[in-house]
Order: structure tokens, then C-alpha cells, then sequence
């Protein structure tokens, strides 16, 4: 008998990744796959590169720690998603939810409780978010990127496996990449990110003293959709909205990166040993985990951290540079770093899940 998945998770990239590498080996391996998400997220556009895999939308609302008259309309918008989410697995009838958290996956949890199917959920900060920690009550298994995580509770939910890697993150294109750019190999690389949506902070930042790192690097700069800065243009600088394939050869080439503190992004960055300036979000509810995985990646010799509240053109330069020189520095410490392969871990976790959900049924039959 073929047996059925539900995933879910959306907001933003970093909530959607770890699924975009789950799908191809759920797959490979036969189940039939159903995508929950928002109508009109990121999550929607990502997912629809898996022709095989089957989307289904729902009403979806933010997740808010403060008083704003959103969270009202968002409130009914929730309870919406959840009935829809309800019906929709009611009808598919899935062996096992499996959610990678953000804001759309909170009503998906929520069904898939009511309908009385397992669900395995994954924390990819040091410290659980708020979508996480509505889902946690409700979830069989909870899989933690960072081995402290779990350290919190006492239970036998939470389970280390490591991150969730992209399969073919390492690329030796570097001739590819440098090509594409415009750049040589006779100058370094500093690659600056500020996630799927972009920094503003950081994209001032490199506004402003392009001049002056541009002296030492060639720049590629991730700037977020609909933010590329087309005055500029110039040479040994190299921008773009948003990177999919080609992030393995921009990463094949960078020296150095600037990037904030989600979790994917950075512990991409540790399994590949890139030295990295992490500036993280450090305000608004679950973006303080940015803070905690950065402080966590400083005190480890992985990272150099700056805090956006004091990042100013002098201490930005400063940073980079500094990062620069004792790079190999930080490569050495990332050198001892097992990602553990999450991805296969995870998989197995899901597959007893699922056997557990068979059981319960040929039980009741």
C-alpha cells in the first residue's frame, strides 16, 4: 500500500527549504505527497517545482507576541485554515503530517490532531519559535537542528538529527560561477545575503561602502525581491533578487559571507566551512532566535557576530575585514563540525511515524 504524507511550513524560505529537500526523498521512496500551505506564500512558488508533489492552499494568518488589530482578522483567518486543513485530511487520509513550522503550519498541526494523524515536527533554531511551540503538545516527534535544543524537555519527543541539507549544496563550478558574475580568480569573493526577503539594513549598509570593500573584494549581493538597485552597477559588483540553483556555485566561490542568522542559511554555511558575519534580527518575537543561533555560532569559533543596533559603516568595514584575515581561523573550528545527516535521520523518524499510524488502523479494523 502506498502511503500518504502531508507536509507543511511557509512564510518564508527558511520555513520551506528543509521540505524542498524532504519531497524529492519522500518521492524516491514511493509516498504519495501533499503540500500544505499558504495561498499566496513563497512556499507556494517553491513547492511547485515538484510537479509529482500536490499543493493545497489554505487560509492563513500571522502568528503575532504583540496587540495589533490584525490579530483579530488573522484569528478568524486561522480558524479557517484549520477547518480547511481538517477536510483536507480527513479526505486524504495521510500516514503522517510532517510541518517545518512558520505561521501557516500552525493550523495544519492543529487538523492533523483532530483527525488523529502523527506528526513530526522540526525546530531549526537553538531556541523553539512560537509556531513550535503551539505545535510541540500536539506533535509525536519534534527534530531539532541543534543538539541543545532538546536539552529543554524532558520528554522523549525532541530528538537531535542535525539540519535538513540541501543534497547538492557543494559545487565545484567555481570557473561557472566567476563567469556569470564577471569576476577572476585573482580577487576574493564576498557574498552578502540578507534571506529570501532581503535586508534593508544590510543593503544600505552595502550601499554605502561598496567603494571601499570593493578595494579588496569582488561583491556578490543578494538583495531580496524587487530590491536589486540597478544604479549600482559596476564592475567586480554583482546583484541579484533571489537565488535558487545557482546559490551552490555563488557559495563554490565566496570567501567570505555577510549573511543573517536563520538557521538554514547558517548551518548551510558551517557544513560547507564559509567564514560568516552574521547580523541578525534581534527584534520581534521569534527573531530573536536569529540572535541566539548567531551568539551560539560566535562562542563556537563558527562565526563573527555584529549586531545590527551598532552595525555602522565603520564597524560593517571593520568586521568584514577582520573576518577576512582570520579566516582560515574559522575554518579550522567549522572543520570539526558533523551535519549528521538530518535529512536521512528525519526520514527514518517519519517512517516510524507512518508505521505507527498503520498499526493503530489494522488495529481498529
Amino acid at each position: 500500500m502506498r502511503k500518504t504524507i502531508v507536509l507543511t511550513g511557509g512564510g518564508t524560505a527558511g520555513h520551506v527549504s528543509g521540505n524542498l529537500v524532504l519531497i524529492p526523498l519522500c518521492l524516491e521512496q514511493n509516498w504519495d505527497v501533499h503540500y500544505i500551505g499558504s495561498e499566496q506564500g513563497i512556499e507556494r512558488k517553491l513547492v511547485s517545482d515538484y510537479e509529482e508533489a500536490t499543493y493545497h492552499p489554505i487560509s492563513t494568518g500571522k502568528l503575532r507576541r504583540y496587540w495589533a488589530w490584525e490579530n483579530v482578522i488573522d484569528g478568524f483567518r486561522v480558524v479557517r485554515g484549520i477547518f480547511q486543513a481538517y477536510r483536507l485530511i480527513k479526505k486524504r487520509k495521510p500516514h503522517v503530517v510532517f510541518s517545518k513550522g512558520g505561521f501557516v503550519a500552525v493550523p495544519v498541526v492543529l487538523a492533523a490532531r483532530l483527525n488523529k494523524v502523527p506528526i513530526v515536527i522540526y525546530e531549526p533554531d537553538l531556541n523553539m519559535g512560537l509556531a513550535n511551540k503551539i505545535s510541540y503538545p500536539f506533535a509525536s516527534t519534534m527534530c531539532t537542528a541543534f543538539r541543545e535544543t532538546g536539552a529543554n524537555y524532558r520528554d522523549s519527543k525532541a530528538v537531535y538529527t542535525g539540519p535538513i541539507l540541501k543534497q547538492h549544496l557543494k559545487s565545484d563550478n567555481v570557473q561557472r560561477a566567476l563567469h556569470a558574475c564577471g569576476f577572476t580568480s585573482e580577487k576574493p569573493v564576498l557574498l552578502i545575503m540578507g534571506g529570501s526577503l532581503g535586508a534593508d539594513s544590510i543593503n544600505q549598509m552595502v550601499k554605502t561602502t561598496r567603494h571601499e570593500l570593493l578595494a579588496t573584494f569582488q561583491i556578490v549581493h543578494i538583495c531580496g525581491k524587487g530590491k536589486v538597485d540597478h544604479t549600482l552597477s559596476m564592475a567586480g559588483y554583482r546583484a541579484f533578487e533571489f537565488v535558487s540553483k545557482e546559490l551552490a556555485d555563488l557559495l563554490a566561490i565566496a570567501d567570505v559571507v555577510v549573511s543573517r542568522a536563520g538557521s538554514n542559511s547558517i548551518m548551510e554555511l558551517l557544513a560547507l566551512q564559509k567564514p560568516m558575519l552574521l547580523i541578525p534580527h534581534t527584534r520581534g518575537g521569534s527573531l530573536t532566535g536569529q540572535f541566539m543561533n548567531a551568539q551560539y555560532f560566535e562562542q563556537a569559533g563558527f562565526a563573527k557576530l555584529l549586531l545590527q543596533e551598532q552595525m555602522t559603516a565603520q564597524s560593517f568595514v571593520k568586521a568584514v575585514m577582520q573576518l577576512y584575515e582570520h579566516r582560515f581561523v574559522y575554518a579550522e573550528h567549522m572543520s570539526s563540525f558533523e551535519n549528521g545527516e538530518g535529512a536521512s535521520k528525519i526520514m527514518e523518524l517519519i517512517k516510524v511515524a507512518g508505521n505507527r499510524e498503520e498499526l493503530i488502523n489494522e488495529t481498529v479494523l
